[in-house]
């Protein structure tokens, strides 16, 4: 069977956890400042106000090539900070999307209240350790690249760090790999292997989620009214990027975005 982009990342993400783990060891990360800090809690909002944006951060994405490549990390959070985000997302794969742990460090420094969620591509307890080393409140477990048995010990494994986790799923059998100590279950709208976007997935799966979540619809989200009418069928959290990336002005965009709903 032929590769997807998903198998691509994964394989080098294997090669480049290998590469850290020998560059900077457990022990080391021990002694970052951030390391094991009191983790900064998302704010979601309830039900009858207005929906919650985790606002992202990325340069580039092998869906559509380079987005704003130039933009800097610590201008646009504060933006996003000012506009009034209830989190920020930071991609740190270097590969594939132009980031980096710097980027997560920066930010961390820049703002120390804003809740940042490390975006990558997490396949080993190693990268849980940098994570939080690195000023990360959260991280994503993405259902589609664990298996359980990785996802329980991964989730554990966070918890015990102070992160919270955004799992994220594409369709119902994935929900089935989810652990009780997850808080965060999101449903990514982009086909991780086809990059087709699909926000009626949303939909589907808000009525399958376990019982105590904070549900999260992410990707390909652009439209005010429809984040309004995912709001009315029970999310409470946007994950957006592309949509404020692609501008000049990633911060304006996203005040702007934000006034409209």
């Amino acid at each position: 069977m032929a590769k997807n982009i998903l198998d691509t990342i994964v394989e080098q993400k294997r090669v480049e956890v290998l590469k850290s783990k020998r560059v900077c060891p457990l022990s080391k990360l021990g002694s970052f400042e951030s390391y094991r800090r009191k983790a900064n809690v998302i704010a979601f909002p309830e039900a009858s106000e207005k929906p919650g944006i985790i606002a992202e951060f990325k340069r580039q994405s092998p869906s559509r090539g380079l987005i704003h490549p130039d933009a800097d990390p610590v201008e646009v959070a504060t933006a996003y900070d000012a506009a009034g985000v209830s989190a920020m997302s930071v991609l740190t794969d270097q590969s594939f999307f132009g980031g980096s742990l710097m980027d997560l460090k920066r930010v961390r420094e820049a703002c120390p209240r804003l809740v940042l969620l490390r975006k990558d591509f997490i396949i080993d307890p190693y990268q849980l350790h940098e994570a939080s080393a690195y000023g990360a409140d959260m991280v994503l477990l993405i259902a589609a690249i664990l298996d359980q048995r990785e996802v329980e010990e991964l989730a554990l494994e966070a918890a015990s760090l102070g992160l919270n986790t955004l799992f994220e799923v594409h369709h119902k059998g994935e929900l089935e790999k989810y652990h009780k100590e997850i808080k965060f279950v999101g449903v990514n709208n982009r086909d991780l292997k086809t990059f087709k976007v699909n926000t009626g997935r949303s939909h589907e799966l808000i009525g399958a989620f376990p019982p105590g979540v904070v549900p999260v619809s992410e990707s390909g989200l652009s439209d005010p009214e429809e984040i309004m009418r995912l709001s009315k069928a029970g999310y409470s959290l946007f994950l957006m990027g592309e949509n404020f990336m692609k501008e000049k002005d990633p911060g304006a965009a996203c005040q702007r975005f934000i006034n409209k709903i």
